[in-house]
């Protein structure tokens, strides 16, 4: 049996820290928490890599919103993948898709030989392709080390069913990561069901800000649902609880 390994999703380098003192496994670095990751800053990628010692993977999204790229856009992609390879990151965490809803093969055959020899994910843009089977079998092709997905529904928990079939199906061919909602909770039943090997997760926590002062008048992003005095960082104790109970599997 392979040894359960834990990805956690980080917004900061401080939450990359976190994450490994708390047994993580390895770490997919992002920002744009509130558009479900984007690039990271070169320095922030930089310093992770300084900081940290387990293996760092980087997002590579240029916004949020859909995963169907202008021209300038994927040139920026691409630039920021030459960037992550000259750092020396562990991979790439990337993907586009077609305005129909499939793989936009060519392109993402383009990221991979670029990302090459580094690893590469093909991250959550999977969760919104129109056949989830079919575009399995594309990024099998493409070279694709990893899928990350929630088994095309909000949460792993909700898409568990699915996620159970791509492992099947994958025969071992590609790595089925599952994330979106995993935590202390779920990680055991997800585990059962999917047969998973490898689970992706925030484990995050809301932390106050240290500003006394606090404008009520002003939100900085223009969006009044996004909180201007609190932020998310890596969460110790509930990545701690998810890695003991997969490690528990691995005895």
């Amino acid at each position: 049996m392979k040894a359960k390994l834990l990805e956690i999703c980080c917004y900061s380098v401080e939450s990359a820290i976190i994450a490994e003192e708390s047994g993580a496994d390895r770490i997919e670095l992002c920002a744009g928490i509130y558009e479900g990751g984007t690039t990271p800053s070169l320095a922030t990628i930089e310093l992770a890599k300084t900081l940290v010692t387990i293996p760092i993977n980087v997002i590579i999204r240029p916004r949020g919103a859909d995963f169907c790229y202008s021209d300038i856009e994927f040139e920026c992609m691409k630039k920021d993948i030459e960037a992550c390879k000259k750092i020396g990151v562990n991979g790439i965490v990337s993907g586009i898709l077609l305005p129909d809803g499939k793989i936009d093969t060519e392109r993402t055959k383009e990221l991979i030989e670029l990302s090459k020899p580094l690893s590469f994910t093909f991250h959550r843009a999977f969760d919104m392709v129109e056949d989830h089977l079919l575009a399995l079998e594309q990024l099998i092709d493409l070279g694709t080390d990893r899928i990350l997905t929630s088994g095309g529904m909000q949460t792993a928990d909700e898409g568990a069913d699915l996620l159970k079939d791509l492992v099947a199906f994958s025969k071992d061919r590609i790595i089925i990561m599952p994330g979106s909602g995993v935590s202390h909770s779920n990680i055991q039943s997800l585990s059962d069901t999917t047969k998973a090997n490898e689970f992706h997760c925030s484990a995050k926590s809301l932390v106050k800000s240290k500003m006394t002062y606090l404008n009520p008048n002003i939100n900085m992003g223009g969006e009044s649902s996004i909180p201007e005095f609190e932020y998310y960082e890596a969460d110790s104790e509930k990545i701690r609880k998810i890695v003991s109970i997969l490690k528990a599997e691995d005895r």
